[in-house]
């Protein structure tokens, strides 16, 4: 027999009516309404007949799409790699095969970010290619009509977004156009309710009854007598209480804060720098040309039309720089050999990486015997993927001294991965264009495989001269410490280690080394 107060009688009634009906599940908010009461009111009810194998509870998340300003705007105006290959097919009929990507960018009237996505996605199909700061086009007749398909295909589910769509899942397209800010999306999450077989049977064999259920004896219900009319409800010592988590930091930056401790206590001092550079300590003191392609807007985030004077205190600097690049200005060294422009040095550009920490350090303090490191936020451009993002976290260092080699750094990465238990570190040659011998190191991941995660090397002269660093060796190391932080936390998603969903926090492992234990 099953004793139910009046509200869970009047569900399961009302269940039994759509059964009757054909009807085997019902949604929440309709449910709710056929018993004339609000759906929060019934949360509880549900909650406990469910426990007793009355009904069944789904709960279902959709999602609905639709199409946002911008979107709107490229469907009647065009998709930006749309109007970016026209202004291409009309260079190659002048007979234009190769241009600057800033006269490009010019001539196509986009902005840099519509022309650093549109250039991304024509490369993707083959129609440029980019060398040296200019843009190739190659209109072969195949890679055009695959690039046409993919238009077609878009503008396609741009058209059937226009009035919006509910859909169960969001599949590739629909990530693909939202990374790109095309769509809103907005999450619902529905609750369907359905009887059991049990339930269903009670109610045929009429052992479902309604009576008042009370949970406090009072004085007045006993001296009354009408504790004989009513239903007590049972206490059950067998249900698990909720489980409670305190606050905490969340485990990425646990883990971060013991990889500072770790490289403290490994005799290096942390420093910080702007997140916003001047490309001359991003990239020109570091001896890269500025025709090279990692300068180029496909690979740097540039701040829009924003320059800054640097203090008249680096004019030194920025002449050695420049001979540097020119003409070398060392003994056995050439330089690139082109015209150096202290515009380029001068914009703005978000980091892509943190070594321009270490050339501000270096500069600073000159010659010594130190050693430096810095573990923040880089920014380049990528497709978010299990293994990249467009934001993420390097550890970078520096150990200058008179006697520091290549064996050190060497070490450095044997004894750092020792520490966070990495396991075996695999060796290979490297180039780059700052230091000679250069070096990356492996790391094995048990689901992912071998993981690059240590490069580094010993700072050329040319880099180093400029800074009057002359009787002293610095080896370097730029670490991808994200890859790292999914070793150790055991996560094969590097998105994971910025989640904000608890759901996905709760997941994540944290080894007690990691904790202090």
């Amino acid at each position: 027999m099953y004793r139910l107060n009046s509200r869970q009688y009047s569900v399961v009634n009302a269940l039994k009516k759509y059964y009757d009906e054909g009807i085997t599940s019902v949604d929440l908010r309709e449910l709710a309404g056929s018993i004339g009461v609000n759906v929060h009111d019934i949360m509880r009810d549900l909650a406990e007949l469910e426990m007793r194998n009355l009904i069944r509870l789904r709960r279902i998340t959709k999602y609905v799409v639709r199409l946002n300003e911008l979107g709107v705007n490229y469907l009647r105006d065009g998709l930006p790699e749309f109007k970016l290959f026209h202004t291409l097919l009309g260079l190659s009929l002048k007979g234009v095969k190769k241009v600057k990507v800033d006269e490009l960018l010019r001539t196509s009237s986009l902005s840099s970010e519509e022309f650093s996505a549109a250039l991304g996605i024509l490369r993707r199909y083959g129609i440029t290619s980019i060398s040296k700061n200019y843009v190739e086009v190659l209109l072969d007749d195949i890679k055009v009509g695959e690039f046409s398909k993919y238009l077609d295909g878009l503008n396609s589910l741009l058209r059937g977004l226009s009035n919006g769509l509910t859909v169960d899942s969001l599949d590739d397209s629909l990530i693909s156009i939202r990374r790109r800010g095309f769509i809103n999306i907005n999450e619902v999450k529905e609750l369907w309710v359905e009887l059991t077989d049990d339930a269903l049977r009670a109610v045929k064999e009429g052992l479902i009854v309604a009576k008042e259920v009370i949970t406090v004896l009072t004085p007045n219900l006993i001296s009354s007598g009408g504790w004989k009319n009513v239903e007590f409800k049972e206490f059950d010592l067998n249900v698990e209480v909720p489980l409670i988590y305190p606050n905490r930091k969340h485990p990425y930056i646990e883990f971060l804060n013991h990889v500072r401790d770790v490289v403290t206590s490994m005799g290096f001092e942390e420093v910080k720098g702007p997140h916003v550079e001047f490309e001359l300590w991003n990239f020109d003191v570091l001896y890269l040309p500025q025709h090279h392609p990692a300068r180029s807007v496909n690979d740097v985030y540039f701040i829009k039309e924003v320059s800054q004077p640097l203090p008249t205190s680096i004019n030194t600097l920025l002449g050695k720089v420049r001979d540097v690049h020119e003409r070398g200005d060392l003994a056995n060294s050439i330089g690139w050999g082109y015209r150096w422009d202290l515009r380029k040095a001068l914009r703005l550009i978000l980091r892509t990486h943190t070594t321009s920490v270490s050339m501000r350090a270096i500069y600073e303090r000159g010659e010594g015997e130190y050693r430096c490191f810095s573990l923040d936020r880089v920014f380049r451009p990528d497709t978010p993927d299990p293994t990249h993002l467009m934001e993420f976290h390097q550890l970078e260092g520096i150990i200058v001294g008179r006697d520091v080699a290549f064996k050190h750094l060497l070490g450095f990465f044997k004894e750092f991965a020792r520490h966070l238990g990495l396991g075996e570190v695999l060796f290979k040659p490297a180039y780059f264009p700052f230091t000679e011998p250069s070096v990356e190191g492996y790391v094995k991941h048990p689901r992912l495989g071998w993981i690059e995660v240590f490069p580094g090397g010993m700072f050329r002269p040319e880099v180093l001269r400029p800074l009057n660093v002359v009787n002293c060796n610095v080896a370097a190391w730029g670490i991808g410490i994200d890859r790292i932080a999914m070793m150790v936390l055991d996560i094969d998603d590097i998105r994971d280690l910025y989640a904000n969903s608890l759901e996905v926090i709760k997941k994540i492992k944290i080894p007690k080394t990691v904790l202090g234990g």
